[in-house]
């Protein structure tokens, strides 16, 4: 092969590779109703602390009677940095009973957009300000 097939390979190659991250990454309003706002109660079972976005597991009682496990995403790890949340104090929920105020995936999945969670203790963590909530934009998203 010559420098410039070889080059070429790796192009494609890196373009392949991109591709997953690119498309992963997405507007919050392309993916979620931004205009409804629903309230989830059930327990934490999960936080994963991972970029672009933190994800917080919840089990919750559907509206037959039967468990629903739901992802809901939130803000970059960054954006909980910046306001001094850290992991441990994100998911001290774990095991308990959580209420989650967020916004449904436009598909009906059980996927939603964190934009507050309440703990057992009656502390709560919003994740938006007023202002980005009612331009349906959350603190640290797009």
């Amino acid at each position: 092969m010559t420098r410039g097939s070889l080059t070429a390979c790796a192009l494609v190659a890196l373009l392949f590779m991109a591709v997953p991250a690119v498309r992963a990454h997405h507007s919050t309003t392309a993916e979620f109703d931004v205009t409804k706002r629903f309230v989830l109660t059930g327990t934490m079972t999960k936080v994963d602390w991972a970029n672009p976005h933190v994800f917080v597991f919840v089990d919750a009682k559907g509206s037959s009677g039967n468990v629903e496990s739901w992802k809901l995403e939130t803000n970059p790890p960054a954006f909980f940095r910046r306001v001094g949340v850290t992991r441990a104090e994100l998911g001290r929920g774990i095991g308990q009973t959580v209420t989650v105020e967020a916004n449904r995936a436009k598909d009906g999945s059980a996927y939603g957009y964190m934009l507050k969670i309440t703990y057992a203790d009656g502390q709560s963590l919003e994740l938006v300000s007023a202002a980005a909530a009612a331009a349906g934009k959350p603190e640290g998203g797009k």
